[in-house]
């Protein structure tokens, strides 16, 4: 049965203590799947599929609360470095996610853009996540962004490749120009990037987009990132005095 994602309305909004300037960009580093599991005495790739969980829980509450886009780390460039049998797991985990829940998403009018070099993917998995991006293309509600092979040094590299091989010359390389060719062209930088699990580094997450990006960082590991951790981070962000570098 496919799942309808409530909308809220601005007095569900405010009941649950956001009072200020909803984030239209978010960006989620999702850490602590493995020590979840470690101390439950489980398989790493139980952390694992329940950080699934708790990223499909995500990408609703986004909706419900009115973000506009959602960017979670879900697999990163360095991530290769792990055994090779959790890398597999992890890979049959989205490629599960993306058979299944590619109704659910559509349906609720989430566009999925993969970021990333989608290269050194799988035939089969390349193949699920490029139907997820063009069934959902056209949608026009919460942009759900889905970093896999991704690194943000990676990403900048990628651009200018792609400026140089377009015949810029030097003055032709702005800011302007290498933002309208990363992976989040035409949406806006994210206005906060959450991290679980007590981390506090981004881990080659969206550098160029996360200039002005508040932090804030949560020891709440991933699958246990439910509504109210979600919200408190919400919360704390929208305490926060954004200056960009003015003086108020």
């Amino acid at each position: 049965m496919i799942k309808i994602y409530p909308r809220f309305s601005e007095e569900e909004i405010r009941a649950l203590g956001l009072e200020g300037a909803m984030p239209k960009h978010v960006g989620l580093i999702m850490d602590g799947n493995g020590r979840w599991a470690k101390k439950r005495l489980l398989p790493r790739s139980a952390g694992h599929r329940a950080g699934m969980e708790a990223m499909k829980a995500a990408v609703r509450f986004s909706h419900s609360i009115g973000v506009e886009a959602l960017t979670v780390y879900a697999f990163s460039t360095e991530n290769w470095k792990r055994p090779q049998t959790e890398v597999d797991a992890l890979f049959a985990l989205l490629s599960e996610y993306f058979y299944k829940d590619i109704d659910e998403l559509d349906a609720n009018n989430v566009r999925m853009i993969v970021i990333g070099d989608l290269g050194r993917l799988a035939p089969r998995m390349r193949g699920l996540l490029e139907t997820a991006m063009e069934r959902t293309k056209d949608n026009t509600g919460l942009v759900f962004n889905v970093a896999i092979n991704y690194g943000g040094r990676a990403e900048i590299v990628h651009a200018v490749r792609e400026l140089i091989e377009g015949g810029a010359k030097a003055e032709d390389v702005t800011e302007e120009a290498i933002s309208a060719h990363l992976y989040t062209r035409s949406q806006p930088d994210p206005d906060v990037i959450i991290r679980t699990a007590g981390e506090q580094r981004l881990s080659n997450f969206l550098l160029w987009q996360a200039a002005y990006s508040e932090f804030v960082f949560t020891p709440v590991l991933f699958p246990d990132f439910d509504e109210k951790a979600y919200t408190d981070c919400i919360k704390e962000f929208m305490g926060r005095t954004r200056r960009f570098g003015k003086v108020l």
